[in-house]
């Protein structure tokens, strides 16, 4: 049955799944339709509030693109390409590749969601290259989609969003909930449960839909054509002798002193605000390791380049995304779709129908503090009108956030660029596996107390 379902939904990914910018459009045009049917914007103002989100994202966008970028230029470094060689070097097989990547990439993204989606795509890039030198027939896109699970899992960890969010003093539900702490958030009893069901769960799944051995698609030709390519590791640039220019660009003293620079600070940082991680200090990170790594700047500067063909999809397809939120939040959508819920839900059920809110909301604003900022304030409103608990609805909004993420490669984007796969080769396995996870997020929030 389960292997049944992967099939389906792969077959079904690769037929009629479009590039993500397509996806993209047609989630744009459908908000736009959305908006004008169930609200009372004109469609002047429908397209003034879609360019007014059109730019709200450049800075996210160039921190994502950054984080592909620097990953791929660290992975690239002999040092690490032998690290993550042992690891890949590991499973014996194709079946058991996958739920090492799956497992290893969830608990990963219960640190970080960041984190999780750069290691795990590095991690399933290498592991098949290992299976390809070792002539073992391999699922390259279930490989992929084990990588991307971790941004299925991480919204009840230390980086959630939507957690850190309400636990700053000052944010913009303060007066309605007050400050909640984020070791309130992580260690509700709802969390707990959802946390060890994440690590059981989705790796067997994604183990369970492997296809048999007879039945592994090939490869690509531009896919293992990027595979064999990149296997080569990145020559270093010889010292030339002729020009004092030469010498600045291939001098460790250079490199070595702008990477103590990032060193300082990243030291600073931990220090003064404890094990904090965003998005700025996980590049850092990689930044300055990529820079200690390749040992000169003419090294990594040639690392960086040989990356940067991983994030045109990034590029292009972020704004339409943010239109997408823009239409949404300031069409008053989803305070239609929210307050929806308060008129069919009973108090019992009001957690599991948020969660299903969540998980349609975010097919059109996949990122969890934007989506917070839209639906957030309707949520809370309808917790209160419903009595019910503040946490255990933001919680079910944040696994909603989370969960369709599966069927929305608005975050495979960035493991696109890493892996070299297309969208088609992974959601179709993702979603499988998003369909058999969800009772990982419903029954605790149908039957354990807030």
């Amino acid at each position: 049955m389960f292997r049944k379902l992967g099939q389906v939904m792969a077959s079904w990914s690769f037929k009629y799944l479009p590039d993500p910018s397509i996806f993209a459009v047609l989630l744009t045009f459908i908000a736009f339709g959305l908006g004008l049917a169930l609200t009372n914007t004109t469609p002047l103002q429908m397209v003034v509030n879609w360019y007014k989100g059109f730019w709200e994202l450049l800075t996210f966008s160039m921190q994502m693109a950054l984080m592909v970028i620097t990953a791929s230029a660290v992975a690239n470094a002999p040092l690490v390409r032998g690290w993550i060689a042992k690891i890949a070097a590991t499973p014996k097989n194709s079946s058991h590749a996958v739920y090492m990547i799956a497992l290893i990439s969830i608990a990963i993204s219960i640190l970080h969601w960041g984190l999780a989606l750069v290691l795990g795509s590095l991690l399933a890039k290498e592991v098949a290259k290992s299976l390809r030198k070792r002539s073992i027939p391999f699922e390259y896109g279930l490989m992929g989609a084990a990588a991307y699970l971790g941004q299925m899992t991480w919204h009840g960890g230390p980086s959630a969003s939507i957690g850190l969010l309400i636990a700053t003093p000052g944010h913009f539900l303060e007066k309605q909930i007050g400050v909640i702490p984020i070791s309130d958030y992580m260690f509700n009893p709802v969390n707990i449960a959802v946390t060890i069901l994440c690590l059981v769960l989705p790796p067997f799944f994604a183990w369970m839909i492997h296809p048999k051995p007879e039945e592994i698609k090939p490869l690509d030709a531009d896919v293992a054509a990027y595979l064999d390519k990149d296997d080569a590791p990145a020559k270093a640039v010889a010292a030339a002798e002729q020009t004092l220019g030469d010498r600045l660009n291939n001098s460790w003293l250079i490199a070595f002193l702008l990477g103590t620079l990032g060193t300082v600070y990243i030291v600073y940082h931990f220090v003064t605000k404890g094990f904090a991680l965003d998005l700025n200090i996980v590049n850092a990170i990689f930044f300055f390791a990529g820079i200690y790594l390749h040992g000169t700047m003419a090294n990594y500067v040639k690392a960086v380049k040989d990356a940067t063909g991983g994030v045109s999809g990034i590029i292009f397809q972020f704004p339409l995304y943010a239109g997408i939120m823009g239409i949404v939040r300031y069409s008053g959508l989803v305070d239609v779709m929210s307050k929806a819920i308060v008129g069919f839900s009973s108090e019992y059920m009001f957690y599991f129908w948020t969660f299903i809110m969540a998980s349609i909301v975010n097919l059109f604003v996949p990122s969890g503090g934007g989506q917070w900022v839209v639906q957030g304030p309707i949520a809370m409103k309808s917790a209160e009108l419903m009595h019910a608990s503040y946490i255990k609805t933001a919680l079910a909004v944040a696994y909603g956030n989370t969960w369709t993420n599966m069927l929305q490669p608005f975050w495979a984007i960035a493991l696109l660029g890493i892996t070299g796969l297309k969208a088609r080769d992974v959601i179709g396995y993702a979603t499988a596996v998003m369909i058999l996870s969800f009772v990982v997020f419903a029954l605790p929030l149908l039957f354990l107390p807030a």
